[in-house]
């Protein structure tokens, strides 16, 4: 253990591992003998656990390895090519953005990619990174004293301050306004929310298969780094290849890049998913001729009381939708797709957002997780009753519920629509929940938690166990009251944003 501690931690050790791993070292600050020492103590300690599992006859049962989640959202480069490569290769050598001591790490790195070592080439892609931005973050913020701070007694500046809102004194981190959202935003992708691919942490502690490292990850991280060392090259240098379009392509990419794993693009990216889910109602057999039963199970006033309201909500919505999207008798079916779409696409900014908005966000990231939940067991038990009425399995009682199903769906349909475009909207106005007052806020999560309530209930009463379609129409009409009732105070989000959708941004 002693041994451990001096080599690995703690700070007060030679502390190889964080020296390492946050890019303070140069090849030439690392000894081979501390490799040799390192591989040795790891052959050991393997040795040592078998040994110890043979005598107490024990299994050592393995973690899974953990997968890269939401990597295909990031993925927005092109694959690597030689051309990339080579530019890198020259780039690297021109670049002001890294000491010339550590160019060998570069060097490998890109070494590590032809030869499809793609976790070793992310590795050293990751501390390389870290090592410059901490370089232009102690220019940037006039803190030179932080730069090769790496003392037991001193924090390091690692990524968690380098990409953080404020210093540690509390005043703003200059680095974002540098490098602007898009390459934060980048950065934050991949390496700090919950919901994105995180590669450094679980790279770093051991998560990830190195041989099954996937390929898409180091080329996007090698093809920012490209763009990035860019940046930091002189302006007459290197004319002719900032100038070659596939270059130019790259750049245009990194510059037009927005946030796939913050909330608010997870939000719209369910809401996208949920319609194009309950699109695919229309699309599922049904009964071609309605029988007599299904005639008298038409006529719900309650379910015709709901249409209204629904309408009446919509005329609500329409002064706060893009365009000329609602006409006076209510939204067309073939206009939802374009106009949720239209509303997802809207630029929000996510950077380093307030914890009032990210608290709204979940709830209204619950409410659109139990309408997917919702339309699946809908269609797949509009599918299976089908086919049992078409097969005569169905007793009496199944054939009333089958019917009560058919009449319920064609409400449920518009209401989960409409419920979507509730929460297109509000998360275009999500930042204005800040401008509202302590009491209005909680009022308003209130509103936001008794649909998502609804939307559990009605997760429970399409379940195929219970089957309570007649109750879905009474829960459907007070939500509807109670939407329409906030929406007539002006109580939404919507309505305290003083750009309406027409005027956003969604370029």
């Amino acid at each position: 253990m002693d041994v451990l501690k001096v080599f690995i931690g703690s700070p007060c050790g030679l502390n190889l591992r964080n020296v390492l791993w946050h890019g303070f070292a140069s090849p030439q600050d690392i000894p081979p003998k501390y490799c040799s020492t390192m591989l040795l103590l790891t052959a050991g300690l393997g040795q040592l656990l078998k040994s110890y599992l043979h005598q107490t006859k024990v299994t050592l049962a393995h973690r899974p390895f953990a997968t890269l989640t939401n990597l295909e959202d990031v993925i927005v480069f092109p694959g690597v090519t030689y051309e990339v490569l080579s530019a890198l290769e020259k780039v690297m050598t021109e670049s002001a953005f890294l000491l010339k001591i550590m160019l060998p790490y570069w060097e490998m790195a890109v070494t590590k990619f032809k030869l499809h070592r793609f976790a070793d080439c992310t590795m050293l892609l990751l501390s390389q990174l870290e090592a410059g931005l901490r370089r232009v973050f102690a220019a940037v913020n006039k803190c030179p004293d932080r730069l090769l701070t790496a003392e037991s007694t001193i924090l390091y500046t690692t990524f968690d301050e380098i990409l953080a809102k404020h210093l540690k004194d509390g005043n703003i981190n200059q680095l974002p306004h540098f490098l602007g959202d898009p390459a934060m935003e980048f950065l934050w992708d991949f390496l700090n929310y919950q919901e994105g691919p995180r590669i450094r942490d679980r790279l770093s502690h051991g998560e990830i298969n190195l041989r099954e490292f996937p390929r898409e990850a180091a080329s996007q991280l090698l093809t920012f780094s490209l763009v990035l060392l860019l940046r930091f090259t002189e302006e007459g240098s290197l004319s002719e290849l900032k100038e070659e379009a596939a270059i130019q392509f790259l750049v245009s990419l990194a510059e037009g890049y927005r946030s796939r794993c913050h909330p608010v693009f997870q939000l719209q990216k369910q809401v996208l998913s949920c319609e194009e889910s309950l699109r695919m109602w229309s699309m599922l057999p049904t009964l071609e001729e309605p029988c007599q039963e299904a005639a008298r199970l038409e006529g719900n006033s309650e379910a015709y009381a709901c249409n209204s309201l629904i309408s009446k909500i919509l005329c609500e919505f329409c002064h706060y939708m893009p365009g000329s999207t609602c006409a006076m008798d209510g939204l067309p079916p073939e206009k939802w797709p374009q106009l949720l779409k239209e509303l997802c696409s809207t630029h929000i900014p996510t950077l380093f957002c307030p914890r009032l908005v990210l608290e709204v966000l979940v709830v209204l990231r619950g409410i659109s997780s139990q309408c997917q939940r919702v339309s699946d067991q809908v269609t797949t038990s509009l599918q299976l009753r089908h086919r049992q009425w078409v097969e005569h399995k169905l007793r009496s009682r199944q054939r009333q519920n089958y019917l009560r199903m058919l009449n319920s769906v064609k409400l449920l349909s518009p209401v989960l629509h409409l419920t979507l475009l509730l929460l297109a909207l509000e998360v275009v106005s999500v930042h204005a929940v800040q401008g509202k007052s302590s009491q209005e806020r909680h009022q308003y999560l209130r509103f936001l938690k008794s649909i998502l309530q609804y939307t559990e209930n009605l997760v429970s009463y399409t379940n195929r166990e219970k089957n309570k379609w007649n109750e879905t129409i009474k829960l459907t009409h007070a939500v509807l009251l109670r939407i329409l009732t906030f929406s007539e105070k002006k109580q939404m989000l919507m309505h305290l944003t003083k750009n309406s959708t027409n005027q956003v941004d969604t370029s």
